[in-house]
């Protein structure tokens, strides 16, 4: 019995320690089995929210969707609607004559108002287009109407006079503007007087050297020659003659810009005005000197 007793402790602590392991491999399941748990619940609440936010995306994808259509839907509406206006407006011959009267008012419409001043606009431009084919086709090779041709000076019309035409319409003007003015309309005559005298000159020139280069009556290749070499001056004498044009345009153009500097920016437009009244008064005087009465 003595022997028997150490053997019993010895079965007693080895169950004991059997116990405990079973007890720590338990704790540990369990533990493992709570933290799968929330990892799973974290799985699931991302996937709750990523559905809840693709379906308000959809939502409001129907709604931007629904709102296009209903716009598109509403704009058809719209162009059926003046298509159908402008129909019966063609009906009813709500367009501009050929004299440019208007047989009925637009109503305030402004689809109407449009279509009929774009048929004026296409009336009066086939007019133009017409009038400039026939100009061409005639080969008139004069732009300048005889009114018009009286006040012609190298190609153009005179700075200095028209500057004395536009003082009188640009009124009130400061002193120092009109002491401007005057002294640019004296340096435009002056510069005017020199290119005329220049081209006298070279007009008497040209006539002498035309009538110098008649051939003979021999009809000799000397003459023949003499009078091509004559033929050849005259043409270097026509490239003179253009480049006084190009001064004289050159100088209307210096001038039109010296006035903007001296004038104010409401002056200056006034002073454009007034200038293409000049030139329709012109263009008016010629055509009723055109339409004059015949004997």
């Amino acid at each position: 019995m003595a022997d028997a007793s150490p053997r019993t402790d010895t079965s007693t602590d080895d169950t004991d320690e059997k116990n405990q392991r079973f007890e720590r491999g338990q704790t540990n399941a369990i533990v493992a089995s709570d933290s799968s748990d929330r990892s799973k619940d974290k799985t699931d609440q991302k996937t709750l929210r990523r559905l809840a936010q693709n379906r308000e995306a959809a939502r409001k994808s129907r709604l931007r969707k629904k709102a296009y259509v209903q716009q598109l839907e509403s704009s058809r509406l719209k162009l059926t609607q003046l298509e159908q206006e402008l129909q019966r407006a063609r009906q009813q011959g709500i367009f501009i004559s050929s004299s440019g009267d208007q047989s009925h008012s637009m109503s305030g419409n402004g689809a109407l108002a449009f279509d009929v001043e774009y048929a004026r606009w296409l009336e009066e431009h086939n007019r133009q287009i017409n009038e400039l084919r026939a100009a061409v086709n005639s080969h008139a090779g004069m732009w300048k109407t005889p009114a018009e041709r009286c006040f012609l000076w190298i190609g153009g019309f005179r700075s200095s006079e028209l500057l004395k035409l536009l003082a009188n319409q640009l009124e009130p003007l400061t002193e120092q503007q009109f002491m401007g003015i005057h002294n640019l309309q004296q340096s435009s005559q002056q510069a005017e007087d020199a290119l005329s005298q220049g081209m006298e000159a070279l007009q008497q020139s040209l006539a002498e050297t035309l009538t110098n280069g008649s051939p003979g009556p021999s009809g000799s290749s000397g003459n023949v020659a003499n009078y091509m070499g004559q033929m050849a001056m005259a043409m270097g004498k026509l490239g003179t003659l253009e480049g006084f044009v190009r001064q004289a345009d050159n100088l209307r153009q210096q001038t039109l810009q010296q006035m903007h500097r001296i004038l104010t920016t409401r002056q200056s437009a006034r002073a454009l005005l007034a200038i293409n009244d000049y030139f329709s008064r012109l263009r008016a005087l010629s055509s009723l000197w055109l339409a004059r009465p015949r004997e």
